[in-house]
């Protein structure tokens, strides 16, 4: 808990954003000043950037992308090692103290590692797109599909990956298809865990998130 509050206040900070105390606990918030667009990254160790720095994480690939646009966006990365669908549900709340303007939803691998019922994995998923959008309306939401291996039966296997389509068609938000497409199974984009990406495998997966997070920004962007 102490790392992912050591994080997202280090990212709040390059950005001019600020982390403040209250009488509830810690809540994040951006400044008054700024008019950046907050685009907030829910997910597990393959968002937080396991056995890499902060800044290889594909948050910070995709920030110094914004940056180099001269776009005003601030990406914030909520990535939390072994975090599960449930667990991102119950640390939303923290997040939406100040309503992000695009949500990228990246949670449900560890749920379909430790056998969870899909069922219920997406019950949650719909659960965090249903509170955002209660908190902010207007905001844009992107879900990162993920796979599980096959060992764990075909039926489950499918099950699992029908969960992303299906959250879709009835939410209607953006779908990536799969945020390891071109990165899970190949050797030299993982580290020795053959499990989380290397800094170069991070940088594929921001190019996988940017193709479709880039059309989203841009209805953001001032003309």
């Amino acid at each position: 808990m102490l790392f992912h509050i050591h994080l997202i206040c280090t990212i709040l900070y390059t950005i001019g954003s600020l982390c403040v105390l209250s009488s509830a606990g810690i809540v994040v918030a951006q400044s008054e000043e700024s008019d950046s667009i907050y685009v907030l990254f829910l997910g597990n160790s393959l968002t937080s950037g396991y056995g890499l720095s902060v800044n290889e994480a594909y948050p910070a690939v995709l920030q110094k992308r914004v940056d180099s646009l001269k776009w005003s966006v601030a990406m914030i990365n909520a990535g939390v090692s072994g975090d599960t669908s449930s667990g991102g549900l119950r640390r939303l709340e923290w997040y939406l103290e100040v309503p992000p303007d695009i949500l990228v939803l990246a949670l449900g691998a560890n749920d379909g590692l430790r056998g969870i019922s899909p069922s219920l994995t997406r019950t949650n998923l719909t659960q965090i797109i249903q509170k955002t959008r209660e908190a902010n309306p207007k905001v844009g939401i992107l879900i990162a599909g993920m796979e599980v291996p096959p060992n764990l039966g075909p039926t489950f296997q499918e099950e699992f990956r029908s969960i992303f389509p299906s959250v879709v068609e009835e939410l209607d938000v953006a779908l990536i298809p799969f945020l390891l497409e071109g990165v899970g199974g190949v050797t030299e984009l993982n580290q020795s865990d053959g499990i989380h990406p290397t800094a170069a495998g991070q940088r594929k997966l921001a190019d996988n998130v940017w193709e479709v997070l880039e059309p989203v920004l841009r209805k953001y962007i001032p003309r």
